[in-house]
């Protein structure tokens, strides 16, 4: 699909000259064929919404792919949900904030792993618990800071929210590598990115639709 703004009942198949149809092993195969990328992150809406999931697809990515470390958000916020993906071989959990139901949740889910959070923000600000946002030391080795609002828009990324969260980690003796997610335009958004300690980036619309053109891509990759 093609992501915009987290306004996921708007999405629809995703075009683009990277591959012949919107099937997740052809899209992921043109994204290869772009730069040589180690880590593919998968959003399964279905099951992040409820409404059944997409374990199937990705379980195909992963036999199809097996160089690639998949990053799966399937609405889990379970400890045993995050044990169980790892024991199975199907990737690693993304544990999205706005999946947690309350505090209690979020401690028990952390501290799984392996295990990656997505403290997840959109126009209307934070989604999720307070405590997940507020409280470093209950974070992980890895963070994606996630702004839908900013997703497949083209604003460019969300520096702000960006550095408050990495202010907050610096008090931790050993700060979680933190990945930006949401808006990225070109070249330059990942360099501020990086600019501002950014372990990634998770990059989707700029890649398909040339505005990070190969030669940039395997640079950065």
């Amino acid at each position: 699909m093609h992501a915009r703004r987290g306004a996921r009942e708007a999405y629809r198949p995703i075009e683009t000259p990277l591959a012949g149809s919107s099937a997740p092993l052809d899209v992921v195969a043109g994204l290869l064929a772009l730069a040589p990328f180690r880590t593919l992150y998968v959003a399964d809406l279905d099951a992040i919404t409820g409404v059944g999931d997409h374990a199937m697809q990705v379980d195909a990515l992963r036999r199809a792919f097996p160089q690639l470390e998949l990053w799966v958000d399937a609405g889990e916020s379970g400890a045993e949900q995050v044990r169980q993906r790892a024991r199975d071989g199907r990737g690693i959990s993304v544990i999205g904030s706005e999946s947690l139901p309350d505090g209690a949740a979020v401690r028990a889910a952390l501290a799984a792993r392996p295990v990656v959070l997505s403290l997840d923000s959109d126009a209307a600000g934070r989604r999720g618990p307070r405590t997940v946002h507020e409280v470093a030391g209950l974070w992980p080795e890895r963070v994606i800071v996630m702004t839908l609002a900013r997703v497949g828009s083209g604003e460019g990324p969300d520096l702000a929210t960006f550095r408050a969260v990495a202010e907050r980690a610096r008090c931790l003796v050993t700060p979680p590598a933190l990945f930006a997610a949401g808006g990225v335009r070109g070249a330059q958004d990942l360099a501020a990115l990086a600019q501002e300690g950014a372990a990634g980036v998770l990059v989707a619309s700029a890649l398909h639709d040339g505005r990070l053109d190969a030669v940039t891509a395997r640079q950065w990759a």
